[in-house]
This record gives structure tokens, sequence and C-alpha cells, in this order.
């Protein structure tokens, strides 16, 4: 354990080994797992607030979590336990609630082929998850001859149509967050950092680099109440890309288009022609172990439907993988954000072939790394869902306390590699 919020700590820096105050390292490592899902559940709140959604039992449990973490409050390791699968409750909540709000905002994603790669003229690369910042921007940026493009978590952007309806809308550039600084620096445009995932720029486009409200990054220009006029006046100011040669990938697949295809999905499992569902996703990292995810879509039979979201997917959003008669094996669902929407979906499967959650043919394949992804995992976690398999290793929190529970109550396991996972899950 690690623990030095209070000046009771040993020798003033911090107890490794038990709490002063007598907390033991499991106590200490729920108290962390549970910060962690609430900075999770504040994200998805702040953008649903952003959006003019609230709700007071979400501030509620914020408050209360928040609180249970303090020195000398909770000491009990159930009560821990429990308050980490309310947060999975609260986190459905909250998901849910900001799922409603873009589409009440930006309307219902529809597929979308996504141009990749940079056209002429003067640019704007966004990047994190805002897309209420995003509108503000293309509506800005019509008639100026500014082109907008979205980064890493950004592309779902294109599969909503009140967004993909502006001409300024251009195309996406880049993978995941953890390429940006290569990224940022190959593409001389503009650049706008609107929630987390933007790191400390280089010199060479801290100049270019503008964020808002409250992500403030050293070197960057803070756009105040969505007035772009700076940053779009960089652009121009820039001067024009040089266009390359562009290759596209698709996102978009909402519950509604999903759920369209229910009867065909259907028609296709019972004749044994989709013998199962993958959810492959979560955060990406430079760890060199994230290479399996890309291996292990690769390797998965071709009567198997690949399920994405977040930017765990631009590893290997760009295989190409076909369809099963009509059904592409590749759906984007889109942000971290969209979690709900896998979830929904697997309650609508559950529904429409008459079984349990555990029951459907869905493996659940989680790459993890930072807060939201433990939020997330408390809500499959409280909605019992169980032997998922989440890597590349595991979260620093889990210690062999920790890990026996989850095994023995969810079976959680670690990745392997993808042959030994495949044949187990296939058997």
């Amino acid at each position: 354990m690690f623990c030095y919020q209070c000046s009771q700590t040993v020798k003033g820096t911090g107890c490794t080994v038990k709490g002063v105050c007598g907390k033991n390292d499991t106590v200490a490592r729920l108290q962390d797992n549970l910060i962690f899902a609430m900075k999770g559940i504040s994200a998805y709140n702040y953008h649903a607030n952003e959006l003019g959604k609230k709700d007071e039992s979400i501030d509620e449990f914020l408050t209360k979590g928040l609180y249970s973490t303090l020195t000398n409050v909770n000491f009990d390791i159930e009560d821990l336990i429990g308050l980490g699968l309310k947060a999975g409750e609260t986190n459905l909540k909250v998901m849910k609630m900001l799922k409603e709000a873009h589409i009440e905002n930006f309307g219902e994603p529809v597929p979308t082929e996504v141009k990749v790669g940079a056209q002429e003229g003067p640019g704007i690369l966004v990047t994190g998850h805002d897309l209420k910042a995003l509108e503000e921007l293309l509506k800005q940026c019509e008639g100026t001859g500014v082109k907008v493009y979205t980064h890493s978590e950004m592309l779902p952007a294109h599969g909503y149509p009140e967004l993909n309806k502006y001409d300024s809308l251009a195309g996406q550039l880049g993978g995941a967050w953890i390429d940006q600084k290569k990224l940022f620096s190959k593409y001389n445009v503009a650049i706008l950092g609107t929630t987390n995932c933007v790191l400390p720029p280089r010199e060479d486009y801290s100049d270019r680099l503008f964020t808002l409200d409250i992500v403030k990054v050293p070197g960057a220009t803070v756009i105040e109440n969505y007035d772009f006029k700076p940053l779009i006046d960089k652009a121009i100011e820039i001067g024009s890309l040089e266009s390359e040669e562009l290759s596209t990938i698709s996102t978009g697949f909402g519950l509604s288009t999903i759920l369209s295809l229910a009867p065909k999905i259907k028609e296709l499992v019972e004749a044994g022609k989709i013998k199962r569902f993958f959810l492959v996703g979560g955060c990406d990292t430079i760890h060199p172990k994230m290479d399996y995810y890309r291996e292990f879509v690769k390797q998965l039979p071709e009567d198997t439907v690949i399920l994405t979201l977040a930017c765990g997917k631009f590893r290997f959003n760009d295989l190409e993988l076909g369809d099963i008669e009509g059904i592409p094996r590749l759906l984007d669902l889109g942000q971290c954000n969209d979690a709900i929407v896998a979830i929904d979906l697997a309650v609508a499967l559950c529904d429409l072939f008459n079984c349990e959650l555990n029951d459907l043919p869905l493996t659940i394949v989680l790459s993890w790394m930072e807060q939201k992804a433990a939020a997330i995992l408390w809500t499959l976690l409280f909605l019992g869902k169980t032997d998922m398999l989440i890597g590349p290793i595991l979260p620093a929190w889990v210690n062999e306390d920790i890990l026996n529970v989850l095994v023995e109550n969810f079976n959680l396991g670690l990745i392997s590699t993808p042959e030994e996972d495949i044949k187990k899950i296939m058997e």
C-alpha cells in the first residue's frame, strides 16, 4: 500500500505496510479504486451537465463515496466492495444520462465512412471527448474555409447527423491519444484539446495548442465561453495542409442501427453462421502487450462479430474483416462514454434470445488504463457479468485479496495469448 493522505503517515512520507490510522493495504486499495471510479463518473457527469442533464442521486453518491475515503472513516472491506458496486450502478445512470443528452442534441448515430488523412486547406485538429465543444467549433468554422479534423475519441462524432451535416467536418487524423506528440508535430494545424488525454506539448506545436474550460496544459491558450475565433485565426495564419492519399474507417453503429438488424442477427445465430460476439475495447496505452488486441481480433474465426468502443479500437479498426451476410464483423459503438450502448445491446440480445446475460454467446475483452475504465468495470460487475478478460496487466489497485474476490465472484481473468484465449473461449 501507499497512503499519504494525513500528517500521521510513517516518517512523514507515507504508510507502506499498514496505516498508522489502522487501515490495511486492502482497505487502502479499495479506497483508491473507489476514487478512480468516481473520477470516471465525474467525467461523464460533467459532459451531461454541459448538455443540461442532471441527476441529484449521482451528485449524492459522489459526495458520499468521496467522504468514505477520508482518513478514519471506512475500514470495512465488505462495505468498500459494496461501494464499488454502487459506483458501477451510479456510472450506469450517468452513462445513460449522457447518451440521452448526446442523442437529443446530435441525433442517433448512423453508420458512417470517415475519411482518414489530410486534405488541402487550413485545418483544426480536435482531440478529447466533448461533442458540444465540437459542435460550437463547427458552427463557427462554416464559411471560413477551415477544415475540422477529429482525433482519437472524437472519431465517433462523424456518426451523429447533427454534427456530420457541417461541411467543415472533414475527417480523421491519427489514432489513439498515445500518438499525439508525434501526430501534432507532423500536421501543421491548430489543435483543440477538449477533455482528458491531452499531454503537455512539445515546443514545436505548443503555440498552436488550445484547450477548453477545465483542460489546461503548459503553453496552451485557454478558450473561454466557446469563443473559437483565436483558434480559427491561428488555423488561417498557419496556412494550408498538403493533401495526402486518403483511406476510410467506419463508425456510428448506434443502438437503433444494430437493433434494426436484430431479426437477421437472430437468423444467423440460429443457423450457426454467427457463433459468438466479442466486445473488444477500452483504453489504449504504450504497454508492449497492447499488441495482443490486434492479434486477437485478427485471429478470431470468421463466424464471429466484434463490437468495439473507446480508443483501444485504434489497435485494429483499420482491419478489413468483411461481413456475415450483410452484418459487418466490426461494429464501432463509439467513445468510452458509449459503453452504455454495449450494455443496452447486451440486454437487448438477452431479450432476443430469451436468456440471461451470462448465457449470451458474448465475451468481453477489455484493455485497461485509466479511471473511466474503473467505473465501467464496476458497472459490468454490478450487472453481474462474469468471465471477462482484462489486460494488458492488472490495474495496480488489485492486490491478492481483491483479486480473489473478483475471481471467485465474477471469474475475472487476465489475458494470456490470443491463441490460448481464443481456443479456451471457443471450446
